[in-house]
């Protein structure tokens, strides 16, 4: 359906990966998107890593989105990108935001003991 989001997760050691199966975040998605990551993210006392692989489409709404997501996250606990697809690091490197989040180019970077 149109305008749904689901967010799953896969637990590390001290590391959460929260993948995204749509393609899309865009802002028929974006509130869900918010409501999911704070569900997923409120307790965590560790790093957590979002895997955009599926991400081929992003806008301003989306970006809002996963910027607020980091900035919910609890106080320390930082929110990195992994694998993104070209048009979503475009538009993260057009509006800076590969400035302010630590980008993996590959999950299994993200997820390698110093994936730091």
């Amino acid at each position: 359906m149109e305008g749904t989001l689901d967010l799953t997760h896969t637990d590390y050691p001290g590391l959460r990966v929260i993948h995204v199966a749509a393609g899309r975040i865009d802002s028929a998605a974006a509130i869900q998107f918010k409501d999911q990551m704070r569900e997923l993210t409120h307790d965590l006392d560790y790093r957590a890593v979002l895997d955009l692989r599926n991400v081929k489409f992003i806008d301003s709404s989306g970006l809002g989105a996963i910027v607020a997501s980091m900035k919910q996250m609890p106080s320390g606990i930082r929110l990195d990108l992994a694998d993104l697809q070209s048009d979503v690091a475009r538009v993260l490197r057009l509006t800076r935001m590969d400035k302010v989040f630590v980008i993996h180019e590959a999950l299994d970077t993200a997820v390698a003991p110093n994936g730091i």
